[in-house]
């Protein structure tokens, strides 16, 4: 039988109040109150700090203080990756940011998803869907990414973009809900 750590690792229904996850999840709280007192430290103690908690960090990448998220180690962070103040990750499956990828102010990335039929819903279970975000993407101020979707190689997203669906390769995505140019 599987834990509802499997079962929330593998995108499936599962109860986020299980004792394990709860663990995971203080454990985690601690630790972001650890990092984010770390604003004025020298970078190379905060580096060495988010590979304590996150899953992958390649060289170079960078998150500015104050950085939230639910579990930490559902994030790879590629080399020269950078993210700016305020960014919230609720990563409760993967979360993948590619090389050189910059990502702005405020900027939401949301793994944790919720049935959409209310007496599921009211179970209180949930599931996640992974995000992948390419290399050498920019990623304007505010904007939010939702549950699933995948951002290529190269895109733009537009500051305060709701991005719903996948961006491709070198596009730019603007608006809510985000629209790809033409």
């Amino acid at each position: 039988m599987q834990t509802q750590k499997q079962k929330m690792l593998a995108g499936d229904l599962y109860d986020a109040a299980d004792a394990e996850l709860q663990q995971d999840l203080a454990a985690c709280q601690s630790w972001l109150a650890r990092y984010n007192g770390l604003l004025g430290a020298a970078p190379d103690l905060r580096a060495k700090a988010l590979r304590e908690r996150l899953g992958m960090v390649g060289d170079g990448a960078v998150i500015r203080p104050p950085f939230h998220c639910d579990y930490g180690f559902n994030i790879a962070l590629g080399a020269g990756a950078f993210m700016n103040f305020n960014c919230v990750i609720l990563d409760v499956v993967a979360v993948r940011i590619g090389d050189r990828t910059q990502i702005g102010p405020g900027v939401q990335i949301l793994t944790a998803d919720h049935p959409r039929d209310a007496p599921t819903r009211a179970t209180g279970l949930e599931f996640g869907r992974p995000i992948t975000i390419g290399a050498d993407v920019w990623i304007g101020g505010g904007a939010l990414i939702l549950p699933g979707v995948t951002i290529g190689d190269g895109a733009v997203i537009g500051a305060g973009a709701v991005v719903t669906r996948d961006v491709p390769a070198a596009a730019r995505a603007v608006g809510n809900p985000a629209r790809v140019l033409g």
